[in-house]
């Protein structure tokens, strides 16, 4: 029997990048899988890609949105939030509105799930918070931050919401859809510089990320923890 055999998985952010890399996980596991995200036809592509999952368009800005939908949903066995759009940039470039921008989308998106998601007891919320939570960045500090709110947060409902579990996964690096706007080489040759500083020698990949969560969802004595997943680039 699969890891997560009928288990009901919704992974907010579930359209691309790591949080389709977790469905497909989850898929793979035996998981009764729903995608939510923003973006009807990027939702439409996800689901066409993954198979047999259901796609719910949320948006985690909207909180009565999300209030509507958990009000007529059974309770979800696990639910990883990993929708956010965060504008960074050094603190003397990035203008206010967009650093409240970036805080809404990752911290408040995830506090807003946390308010009304109904998640079995015994089951688990799961944020993907970053490394730079424990490593700052001079032209990133704003990402730091929410980082380290996002993980104090995942702490703090640990203890709120038991016997559900709430952890956080920090990734490093990760090759995405996120980069897909630099121009092809200079990504290419920006994962290259920075997976040769790492000690494992290389960029992450979601397939990475999405090994983590399927940890923390199976663990069922993993709960306020943070899974640094980053090649070593905490340490490098």
């Amino acid at each position: 029997m699969t890891k997560l055999n009928s288990k009901r998985i919704l992974v907010i952010g579930g359209s691309s990048g790591i949080g389709m890399a977790v469905a497909a996980a989850a898929l793979a596991e035996g998981a009764d899988v729903t995608i939510a995200g923003r973006t009807e036809e990027r939702l439409a592509q996800a689901s066409g890609a993954l198979g047999n999952v259901r796609a719910v368009q949320l948006d985690t800005s909207d909180s009565d949105g999300l209030a509507a939908f958990f009000e007529t949903e059974e309770a979800f066995d696990h639910i990883l939030v990993s929708a956010a759009q965060t504008p960074t940039g050094p603190v003397r470039k990035l203008g206010v509105a967009d650093a409240r921008a970036a805080m809404d989308s990752k911290f408040w998106g995830a506090y807003a799930v946390a308010r009304v998601a109904k998640i079995a007891d015994g089951g688990s919320l799961t944020f993907v918070s970053g490394f730079l939570a424990e490593r700052p960045s001079a032209s990133s500090v704003l990402q730091g931050a929410i980082n380290a709110a996002l993980e104090a947060l995942a702490r703090g409902l640990a203890l709120e919401l038991a016997p559900v579990r709430v952890n956080a996964i920090s990734p490093g690096l990760i090759d995405t859809p996120l980069w897909s706007r630099m121009d092809d080489e200079a990504r290419k040759a920006m994962f290259a510089k920075v997976g040769a500083s790492l000690p494992a020698g290389r960029v992450g990949v979601p397939e990475d990320i999405a090994n983590a969560a399927i940890y923390l969802m199976t663990t069922g004595f993993a709960t306020g923890s943070v899974v640094r997943v980053d090649g070593g680039g905490v340490i490098a």
